[in-house]
């Protein structure tokens, strides 16, 4: 008896959804093959080199390494030949414009001590905090994070009922800014848990309470930082793929994905097509529709819910090592809720904006020349509607100059020998992220997470969407997870 021709998949977009799913539905027996549009994988998870700096380009926050390692495991593959990473003792190191300084130990006991006496707050208080959020998490993980929130049987679980009669424990009747307000009194705390608003691309004051989960990810399970910079993410799991036998296919953008009765046969990339079982698309949920779908109906509600932030980054090569910044991930700190009423409320950028610095050469030592330093900073502003970029850069750098030139006691820009940047147009055009927004739909209100385009599509079968702009949203853990979560609809259909 012949073996059962396994089932051909095609993957639109190399992102790390694309390659999480194609790796999970490769380990399964499928074929599978991506298409992607640049000549490198990663999709924003990608670097560059130049004048002998290297810079990781998107994402800088490395949490929950779990969910890379579960590739390996299924695929009965060391991680070890692939990638290896270290866990931080410090987080972030935050400037406050009053001159406080604040040093985030990854460890939540450490974290708590420390907030005590810089804040003035007592040491269990923030545990208490940090205990509601490991509460709401564990309530609604299953639900929100792990399973498609567009199929029935995920509503008739254990786990769903428990989280419905512990609704109240949510706060999902408040913003993540009132909730904070509650907890702390000094708006220095205040402002700091409200920052994680920014990891889903959304504001504190719109965002509901529940978002106070977030800090429970970064202290719970830690930061890390992957030797070789984050880009070795998506080196690593591209490996693995091509190790498995999946098979790319790169400068082949996707012009069309081929509907026959009212189900998906393929794609045409590159003048040719190429016909499959399934189609998973990796690409924005909106270009999607607008380009590869034009001839069918699309989800209007869906498609026109606002847009996440994104993000405005000057690379620098600094001609200069400071020794007070032993830590690589720093925030310059201003009135960030201020900054996001302008981001979600106007549109715009705000004048005086809270600064992100990234410097992954005090890691690696060779993302830097000798005595030198690359920078990555970065500052919140709106997705791309329009506005005059060109301008709003010159008045961005001239702020940021200013203000860490002052913070840092130097004149930063004596020191910069090399510099280019990504703004929202940029963005768009590597990624194909709908108006440059880094996560799709933002997420300020209490709907958010039902109103994200589900995991499949409801009017044509056997095709699927995974990545940041569809449910669970954006960030590297949740598009690793987007990729998992079709690839179970995926087993359950065949």
């Amino acid at each position: 008896m012949s073996k059962k021709k396994p089932k051909n998949v095609i993957v639109i977009g190399a992102g790390i959804a694309g390659l999480s799913v194609a790796i999970r539905l490769q380990n399964a027996g499928f074929k599978v093959e991506v298409f992607e549009s640049n000549n490198y994988p990663g999709g924003k998870l990608t670097d560059f080199s130049k004048k002998g700096y290297r810079f990781d380009m998107g994402p800088s926050l490395f949490t929950m390494p779990q969910f890379i390692e579960e590739l390996f495991s299924i695929s009965k593959k060391n991680i070890k030949d692939y990638f290896s990473y270290k866990k931080k003792e410090t987080a972030c190191h935050y400037f406050f414009k009053d001159g406080t300084t604040f040093e985030a130990k990854s460890d939540v006991q450490k974290f708590a001590k420390t907030a005590a006496k810089t804040f003035n707050v007592d040491e269990n208080q923030l545990l208490h905090y940090f205990g509601r959020s490991k509460k709401k998490y564990e309530l609604t993980s299953t639900l929100f994070l792990e399973k498609s929130l567009h199929k029935f049987s995920t509503y008739f679980t254990k786990d769903t009922i428990k989280a419905i009669f512990n609704i109240n424990s949510l706060d999902i009747n408040s913003t993540l800014h009132d909730y904070n307000t509650k907890s702390f009194k000094d708006p220095r705390l205040v402002q700091l848990f409200d920052r994680f608003a920014t990891y889903n691309g959304s504001s504190p004051y719109q965002t509901p309470g529940i978002m106070s989960i977030i800090p429970h990810l970064e202290q719970h399970y830690g930061t890390f930082f992957p030797t070789g910079g984050m880009h070795s993410i998506t080196q690593s799991i591209y490996q693995l793929a091509l190790d498995l036998g999946v098979k790319f296919h790169f400068n082949s953008k996707v012009d069309k994905i081929h509907i026959s009765n009212r189900k998906a046969i393929g794609i045409s990339s590159n003048d040719k097509d190429f016909f499959s079982d399934i189609v998973i698309s990796n690409s924005d949920v909106v270009p999607t529709y607008r380009t590869l779908l034009k001839d069918q109906k699309s989800p209007e509600k869906t498609l026109r819910q606002p847009r996440s932030s994104s993000a405005l980054i000057f690379y620098w090569g600094i001609r200069k090592e400071f020794p007070s910044l032993d830590l690589h991930n720093i925030f310059f700190s201003e009135d960030y809720n201020q900054e996001f009423k302008y981001i979600f409320k106007k549109q715009q950028v705000y004048n005086d904006p809270t600064v992100y610095v990234n410097i992954t050469s005090k890691e690696n030592k060779s993302d830097a020349p000798k005595g030198c330093e690359n920078w990555f900073v970065m500052v919140n502003v709106p997705s791309n509607t329009g506005q005059d970029w060109d301008s709003i850069i010159n008045n961005v750098r001239s702020n940021i100059l200013e203000k860490l030139s002052f913070s840092l006691s130097v004149n930063l820009e004596d020191l910069i020998e090399f510099e280019t940047v990504l703004d929202p147009r940029l963005i768009e055009s590597k990624t194909n992220s709908y108006q440059g927004a880094l996560y799709g739909a933002s997420s300020n209100n209490k709907f958010a997470a039902f109103l994200r385009h589900p995991n499949f599509s409801q009017q044509i079968s056997n095709l699927y969407f995974c990545g940041g702009s569809v449910h669970p949203g954006g960030g590297i853990p949740l598009c690793l997870l987007s990729g998992k979560i079709v690839s179970d609809l995926i087993l359950k259909n065949i």
